[in-house]
């Protein structure tokens, strides 16, 4: 199936295109064939001619992104529905006629310059001919979300790292979905034929309630305390706001505490469960090469020395970090960014692994990708 993600260089395009990526690591680990031909159209490929008419031709499914929210009113007002338009002429010229999932929004039902502009760019979409899904998605939160860009949820997560109390609006309530719900949503409309509209399940939440969740996050995690994490939605809000901190948040130092006897120190708390590993690795060996969608997992040497190298899923820079056995550091693996371990030392690496949720062979959430490609 080949799929066309327009608006890939934005966060919901990145999660869809992670996600469709990882279906197709998954097929090739079990030694099958990719079952989707992946193009994305950032926005210098969608202005582009060929490009977007390369993408559309032969297209089976197009996952449209592509907006403009964040301009002087009569730019958003006019804007939205030339996207649409751009589209719908290039399937015209290329004679396809794919399933069509619009990112639509909550706002589209609004007598506003964002809610017309959304309003009228379905209306253009749903004509092209195949499929059409309206996808009505609220505030839309995750990993590689812009602050300060109409979006309060990272907004409030550069304002807790620096410290800051941002001004709150006290009667303020969001209606809350994570970009990988939002993603998955997408898919599913695809792979199951779904068509009409479509409203995910979304949280409700009173924005200063929110501010003061993601406040107790970072002061309980910088005392190396993981909130508990068996609520799924907490999970994808604790994951938004880590991600935040790299790259420079990593390694760790822990507090060691240090006599005659030798040293204690601790290695995780909180999460509310979990499962921990110990594993040994021989000098020059990698470890890992995988990414995970929503795992919180830690990597804490204890014996030895090793690099962890981190590279963002569909991205080409990888951060590297020394960490040693003689001054334990973890470094929590930020979810959609591959990773790997390496024993750079003379002798054996001793590394604890936790994750906050039990492993499932039924459901890993683990997809191998090479971090060093």
């Amino acid at each position: 199936m080949k799929i066309v993600i327009t608006g890939a260089g934005g966060m919901i395009g990145w999660h869809t295109a992670v996600r469709v990526h990882a279906a197709n690591c998954a097929a090739r680990f079990k030694g099958g064939e990719a079952p989707y031909d992946l193009v994305t159209l950032d926005h210098a490929a969608f202005d582009d001619d060929a490009a977007l008419l390369a993408a559309i031709t032969g297209a089976d499914a197009v996952l449209h992104f592509a907006g403009v929210n964040r301009a002087p009113d009569d730019v958003v007002e006019a804007a939205n529905p030339a996207i649409a338009r751009r589209l719908s002429e290039a399937c015209r010229i290329a004679e396809s006629r794919p399933h069509v999932v619009y990112a639509n929004s909550t706002h589209a039902t609004r007598d506003t310059p964002y809610g017309r502009s959304k309003r009228i760019a379905g209306e253009i979409l749903s004509g092209i001919g195949g499929r059409y899904s309206d996808l009505v998605l609220p505030h839309i939160f995750g990993e590689g979300a812009r602050p300060r860009y109409n979006n309060v949820t990272a907004t409030f997560i550069e304002a807790v790292i620096a410290g800051e109390t941002p001004e709150i609006n006290p009667e303020g309530r969001v209606s809350l979905l994570h970009a990988g719900a939002a993603a998955q949503a997408a898919m599913d409309a695809i792979t199951e034929g779904q068509i009409g509209t479509i409203r995910p399940v979304s949280r409700d939440i009173a924005v200063m309630e929110l501010f003061e969740l993601l406040r107790r996050f970072h002061a309980n995690y910088q005392a190396n305390i993981y909130p508990d994490l068996r609520d799924p939605f907490t999970v994808a809000l604790f994951n938004s706001y880590r991600a935040a901190l790299y790259p420079d948040g990593f390694p760790r130092p822990l507090k060691l505490n240090a006599d005659a006897r030798g040293t204690l120190f601790e290695a995780v708390k909180g999460g509310g469960g979990g499962q921990t590993f110990l594993s040994t690795t021989v000098p020059g060996v990698t470890r890992g090469d995988h990414f995970h969608l929503s795992k919180v997992e830690r990597f804490l040497v204890v014996r030895g020395e090793a690099v962890i190298r981190i590279r963002k899923v569909l991205s080409d820079e990888v951060w590297e970090y020394r960490v040693s056995g003689a001054a334990p550091s973890p470094v929590d693996v930020p979810s959609l960014h591959t990773h790997s371990i390496e024993n750079v030392g003379d002798n054996e690496l001793l590394t604890l692994f936790w994750t906050h949720d039990l492993f499932d062979p039924a459901n890993p959430d683990t997809y191998a990708d090479k971090v060093l490609k």
